[in-house]
């Protein structure tokens, strides 16, 4: 399996601004002028010495990932704003000429998850074929609603794909290709969502955003051992820093400690932290990196190995 991250905060977008943006190129020249570099030949090597923070930027789009079986069948896992410019990068393919397959999973349906829609191309191109997959029985009926008139000027039913419809149902494994199967798993957060665990052979990649554990009832709860057990790769909402999570009870987001000890007690492998909220800066995301692996460490253990999700991060399981 191959997953792709193209979208990785909560809520809302949030591009950054000129005042972070300006912040980060005054760090990155301070740096300069201590290392001392005078030749441009020197410049590659010191970007990739930079700290990840200054390296990268972690995104300001909201949730869309891909995952990619080894046959090479392709699905987009939620459509936040991500999936804009992925629909743009799909016309350069089979879709731009009409003849594109799109396989979509939705998580569920607050609008942070699917309001790239509107703006996904291929969905206006005649031929193509749009298949949906989620456990609610009037997605059609909520896309639709999402895109009616008074809100955007083209419909759902008005866009010129295909599109159809297929239902997960609970306790049930769905396969999607030769050798990619899915199930799903019903979290705590308001209005619903559902956690994914796609499994290849002998690999479970498991995409978990919007939901909420606390420390109560990750000890009380049995199931979700059955469920989570020894993932290869966990995607898992951690929106939130343990202070702040306390004053937004019941909002169905999860605090970076909790996360970590999420996958610690669940013995995944690799977890990524993500669902970033809107009002976090690339420093304050990098600080709270640091803070996961120091809990992690504190815990006394050296899994799972912690990453902070952001645009354009590839795994490969």
């Amino acid at each position: 399996m191959r997953v792709k991250l193209l979208g990785v905060r909560g809520s809302l977008p949030t591009p950054m601004g000129n005042s972070e943006y300006r912040h980060k190129i005054q760090r990155i020249v301070q740096l300069v002028v201590e290392s001392g570099i005078r030749e441009l030949d020197q410049v590659e090597d010191f970007l990739r010495r930079l700290p990840e923070e200054l390296r990268y930027c972690y995104g300001g789009n909201t949730t869309c990932a891909t995952i990619t079986s080894q046959s090479g069948v392709f699905f987009i896992l939620d459509c936040g704003s991500g999936i804009r410019a992925l629909g743009e990068e799909l016309m350069s393919g089979p879709c731009g000429k009409g003849e594109g397959v799109v396989n979509i999973i939705i998580t569920h349906t607050h609008w942070d998850h699917i309001q790239g829609i509107p703006f996904f191309k291929p969905m206006y191109i005649p031929g193509n074929l749009l298949n949906f997959y989620s456990p609610y029985e009037d997605l059609e009926e909520r896309l639709t609603s999402q895109m009616a008139f008074e809100y955007f000027p083209t419909t759902f039913a008005g866009t010129a794909s295909t599109k159809k419809f297929y239902l997960l149902k609970q306790n049930e494994v769905t396969r999607l290709a030769d050798d990619l199967y899915v199930d799903r798993y019903p979290l705590k957060h308001p209005g619903e969502s559902f956690a994914y665990r796609f499994r290849e052979e002998d690999k479970t990649f498991i995409f978990a955003t919007d939901a909420e554990f606390i420390g109560e009832t990750l000890e009380s709860v049995g199931s979700d051992i059955d469920f989570f057990l020894g993932a290869d790769l966990l995607i898992l909402d951690s929106q939130y820093t343990l202070d702040e999570s306390f004053l937004k009870f019941e909002w169905g987001h999860t605090s970076y400690t909790v996360a970590v000890n999420c996958g610690i007690r669940w013995g995944v492998k690799n977890l990524v932290l993500t669902h970033h909220d809107p009002t976090y800066s690339d420093s304050k995301l990098n600080q709270i990196y640091r803070r996961a692996i120091n809990h992690r460490n504190q815990m006394k253990t050296k899994k799972p190995n912690i990453y902070m999700a952001r645009e354009g991060m590839i795994f490969h399981i």
